[in-house]
């Protein structure tokens, strides 16, 4: 199954706690850890059951069994669908035994609410043949600006349902920067539409297109605007196909144009600091086994002691942890954060792209020689170096003196 990036939220006490990134609510009945990351919908298990997808896929684990009691999906829909429409949405549950079709608790103006018993793979669906009737959505107009090339830079326009992260859009962008605009507009299903900016003269690619309902794996953009020059405000709209006007905004791209990279790409960046700015993503993202060879490296690099590893492995939650390793390695310096920020590079290469971590110099590069790191052979002062290199020489001497 295709897998996008594992989301952390550690909830310490009974009640409710939305996620930032998804608007996911959990209803808990305890403290506990979760942890959970979009799956792949399988569109022939909903097709069968006269279903499609209303929301991503989520697939959900616990720290503690039964501490989750209800998940509050959000969805897209208008008050006019809400209304108009009765049993148009509902949760589906995926096992390995198959899938099950949950009733909600409760439809509010933002959240489908169900019963949970235990965790697996939960998503929010359609009933096929009633979503005809409303075909109207709540939608979401996201931008990213390319990074430039051969004189010109690209625009990407995402026309996509209000429901889906823009985190998750934003992991497959690659050094594309997210243009924060406000995005919210009314779309519907099987409309046609197109792209105009103002000013005109740039290129618009396609010049129409049908908009459907698609919740991944993939996020391509709808529309490209091919961008000669960066003018200091652009107006982009959104028209259907009877030219009516969906969506207007005011964008201001001069900033995103002077800078197409984050700070984190500037080589001058300091390690210290790269690290504050994505400790929280940091905390979040990383995994158990990703942690552990970290802590491998950072002890063969000399970077943390023996007490120190204890110290981190008594935390009682991943995040704990990786919350205890970062900040413990940024208050030892620039030197011990370019080491992590290296060592994340050999653990996990997809961690620190979606990071937008800058790539370590081939002095940071950690790579294990007979239980050293190359650099704790690196920074040995020189007086030490010259003396085992005697040494050596000495003893290869005395070997062929005997012969």
């Amino acid at each position: 199954m295709f897998h996008q990036n594992k989301l952390l939220c550690r909830c310490t006490s009974p009640g409710l706690f939305q996620c930032d990134s998804t608007k996911l609510v959990f209803g808990m009945t305890q403290e506990a850890e979760l942890q959970y990351r979009t799956i792949q919908w399988d569109e022939s298990l909903l097709q069968s059951a006269g279903k499609m997808a209303g929301g991503m896929l989520f697939k959900f684990e616990s720290s503690e069994k039964a501490a989750v009691c209800q998940l509050h999906f959000p969805h897209c829909e208008t008050k006019d669908a809400l209304a108009d429409v009765d049993d148009l949405l509902s949760v589906v549950h995926i096992t390995d035994d198959g899938m099950s079709i949950l009733k909600p608790l409760e439809i509010t103006d933002t959240h489908v609410v169900v019963k949970v018993s235990h965790l697996s793979a939960y998503g929010l669906v359609w009933d096929a043949v009633k979503r005809l009737l409303n075909m109207t959505i709540n939608g979401q107009i996201l931008l990213f600006l390319r990074p430039p090339k051969r004189k010109r830079q690209v625009l990407d326009v995402f026309l996509l349902q209000e429901n889906i992260p823009v985190s998750e859009v934003a992991l497959q962008q690659g050094d594309a920067e997210y243009v924060k605009i406000t995005s919210e507009c009314h779309l519907s299903l099987g409309e046609s539409y197109s792209v105009r900016c103002d000013p005109e003269g740039f290129g618009i690619q396609p010049g129409s297109v049908k908009f459907r309902s698609k919740y991944g794996p993939n996020f391509h953009p709808t529309f490209e605007v091919f961008l000669t020059t960066i003018p200091e405000e652009l107006t982009l709209l959104v028209q259907d196909q009877e030219k009516t006007e969906v969506f207007k905004r005011d964008v201001s791209l001069e900033d995103q144009s002077k800078h197409p990279q984050k700070i984190l790409s500037s080589k001058n960046s300091d390690p210290e600091k790269i690290l504050m700015s994505v400790r929280t993503n940091f905390v979040e993202s990383l995994s158990e086994p990703s942690l552990n060879k970290l802590l491998d490296f950072l002890h063969e690099s000399e970077i943390i002691n023996d007490d120190e590893i204890e110290s981190v492995k008594s935390q009682k939650y991943k995040a704990e942890k990786a919350r205890h390793v970062i900040d413990m390695v940024r208050n030892k310096g620039s030197e011990a954060s370019s080491v992590l920020i290296a060592a994340l590079f050999e653990v996990d290469p997809y961690l620190s792209t979606n990071l937008r971590l800058p790539s370590p110099g081939p002095a940071h590069r950690l790579r294990s020689r007979k239980g050293r790191s190359y650099r704790s052979v690196m920074h040995q002062p020189l007086g030490f170096v010259v003396a085992a290199g005697l040494a050596l020489v000495a003893a290869i001497l005395a070997f062929w003196s005997q012969k």
